[in-house]
């Protein structure tokens, strides 16, 4: 073996390991011994007592047996009838202990839950989790029981105090006074959701403050205070209704005091864009009730402006403004009242459906083709009574600037209107059957007659005409006041609204009526202005013909005269017949030709006389057929 060679390592020998191994196991032995009899040593310590490190609500139970816990909980923990719990509803406020409001401390079953700690583990590791426990203990929530009827009865008792019912508002009208409360909002206490709002502080042992939790119902209407003053404002004075661009003779203004406001002011619950409010305004139907009956009376046809025509200038002058015919629109009217009343107005215009007339103020003379005088007449009055004089005056006004549209007929009774005292007339001698007699109008015929000739001299159609009774001097005189029997024919009676006057403008132009009456000259004179179209008028009168003699006169007593007092009622005229024929022509052509014949029935003169009055009547040899003053002998 050489010198160099490498030592080995002394071999360990077996037996030295297993003695090592055996010995580590031995202690692993011991020491899974001591500590499995440090548990049960452990657990035969707190056998029926609390794990360590339990508390429950801050009150360490680490020991305490079982059925000493519940008392020393009950002992410790005085949370219910301790703390207090302010309870708020606006400004007002209630403070309630826990206990109050139906909070009852468990102490058994707060102790059971802390024993339980520790032992609600599968048991192969229930040691690890009270070691757990032990080591950093575990503090359980007490355990509190709400008694659900009594908490009810808690909060019943505020909710008494908060609770107010929904309440709509109101409003009326009580012996002219309006009446007015507002509405008010429901509120109610949400006992369920104030629980919900007492559980934390409950869990936590804590005082504190509440809000109650209201629960609100607004009622459909809350504040009626414009309506209210809408209401009062309607009644504090009279309401005028009146017409727009009233002109004279227009009726109204027609006036609703308080009280008959009062009566018709309504106020109405409706819905307006998904909302229900209080309409105030007056009743529908009975305003419908004034306005209807107005409606007659306010209804007018279109009247087209009345012009003289200038000779100088040409031109036409508006004597008489157009007026625009209407209608009263009830219904219109009746919201345009309620409308207005709702701004405040009390003078209030009713609502009319307008008819522009066919010639307004506007017009010219080229408009309506007026250029010259075109026909024109004139009858003389002499010996007339002064009624008589006013009626024809009065009637000849009606036509004074009067237009007639091409192609249109014109009616005397249509446009001469209301014959009678109150619109301007008087009484005066007319034809009645066979008497003439004192009757509203006399002397309306001067006016037709005088009319009747200017067309039939103008060349224009006659629609239709009727003759005197009989021979009426006024109609035949002339302008030195002389008869003139050619002239009979020629007038024209008028009696409305049976008898008429008829004639057409058979132009293309606009005919327009002048009449002038002259009563110190005793006469009228009608013209006609248009366009003269080039006709002319041939005329020829057959002069009085079958000429029959007057009647004998006629003698009546009147109780109306005094003894001795005779007076002429009648007159007597000759009867006869006449016939006047017309032709017109324009360009050496035949327009047209009119045969006109009249017959005049014989008139006798009538007498009256007082009762009493001596030798009257007189004898028949005596009598005179045209006087009743002849062979007076006195009374």
């Amino acid at each position: 073996m050489s010198a160099l060679q490498t030592a080995r390592p002394p071999r360990l020998q077996p037996h030295w390991f297993a003695r090592a191994l055996a010995g580590a196991a031995a202690a692993l032995v011991l020491f899974a011994a001591l500590f499995a009899f440090a548990i049960l040593l452990f657990q035969f310590r707190y056998l029926g007592r609390i794990y360590p490190g339990v508390s429950v609500g801050g009150v360490d139970l680490s020991g305490v047996r079982r059925t000493q816990a519940a008392a020393l909980l009950a002992e410790r923990i005085d949370y219910p009838g301790r703390e207090q719990i302010t309870l708020e509803d606006g400004e007002q406020s209630w403070t309630l202990r826990p206990a109050d409001l139906g909070l009852f401390f468990e102490a058994q079953a707060s102790a059971d839950a802390a024993y339980r700690v520790g032992r609600d583990s599968l048991p192969g590791t229930r040691w690890l989790r009270q070691l757990q426990v032990w080591r950093a203990g575990q503090d359980i929530r007490p355990v509190f029981v709400l008694d659900g009827p009594l908490a009810q009865l808690a909060l019943d008792g505020i909710a008494a105090r908060v609770n107010q019912p929904v309440r709509e508002a109101s409003l009326g009208v009580v012996n002219g006074q309006v009446l007015a409360e507002d509405g008010q909002v429901g509120r109610s206490l949400d006992v369920d959701a104030a629980i919900r709002l007492l559980e934390p502080l409950f869990k936590d042992m804590q005082s504190g403050r509440i809000a109650l939790p209201m629960v609100t119902r607004q009622p459909q209407v809350l504040d009626v205070g414009a309506q209210a003053e809408l209401a009062r404002r309607i009644l504090s004075q009279p309401l005028t209704l009146d017409i727009a661009g009233r002109v004279e003779g227009d009726p109204g203004p027609w006036t609703l005091d308080q009280a008959a406001l009062a009566d018709m002011l309504t106020i109405e619950r409706t819905i307006i864009d998904g909302q229900v409010v209080y309409q105030v305004g007056l009743n529908a139907a009975k305003l419908r009730a004034v306005l209807e009956p107005l409606g007659p009376v306010l209804t007018r046809d279109p009247h087209n402006a009345r012009f003289i025509f200038n000779d100088e200038t040409r031109q036409l002058e508006v004597i008489q403004p157009s007026l625009d015919g209407r209608r009263l629109l009830v219904e219109e009217s009746i919201q345009h009242i309620n409308q207005r009343l709702g701004e405040g107005a009390h003078t209030i215009e009713l609502v009319f459906d307008l008819q522009a007339p066919e010639v307004s103020s506007s017009a010219t003379a080229a408009d309506l083709g007026i250029t010259e005088l075109v026909s024109d007449q004139t009858t003389y009055f002499y010996g007339s009574s002064a009624g008589r004089i006013q009626n024809i005056q009065t009637a000849g006004s009606r036509f004074h600037g009067l237009l007639i549209a091409p192609g249109a007929v014109f009616s005397m009774v249509e446009n001469i209107g209301d014959i009678s005292l109150d619109s301007g007339f008087t009484e005066a001698w007319i034809i009645y059957g066979d008497r003439t007699i004192k009757g509203v109008g006399g002397g309306v015929c001067q006016v037709s007659t005088t009319l009747f000739r200017t067309v039939f001299f103008g060349g224009f159609p006659i629609i239709e005409r009727y003759s005197h009774s009989y021979r009426v001097y006024y109609y035949e005189l002339n302008a030195s006041g002389s008869v003139n029997p050619n002239l009979a024919g020629l007038d024209a009676t008028v009696y409305a609204p049976i008898v008429d006057f008829k004639f057409q403008n058979d132009t293309p132009y606009w005919l327009l009526m002048e009449v002038y009456v002259n009563p110190g000259a005793r006469s009228i004179t009608w013209k006609f202005y248009s366009t003269n179209d080039g006709r002319q008028v041939a005329w020829s009168t057959s002069g009085l013909q079958n000429v029959k003699e007057a009647l004998d006169p006629v003698y009546e007593e009147s109780a109306e005269l005094d003894a001795g007092e005779i007076k002429q009622v009648d007159w007597a005229v000759e009867g006869a017949d006449v016939t006047v024929t017309r032709t017109v022509t324009r360009d050496g052509k035949v327009l047209y030709e009119d045969v006109i014949r009249t017959h005049y029935e014989p008139w006798a003169t009538v007498c009256q006389y007082g009762p009493g009055t001596r030798n009257y009547p007189p004898r028949e040899r005596e009598q005179d057929k045209y006087s009743c003053n002849r062979l007076r002998t006195g009374n």
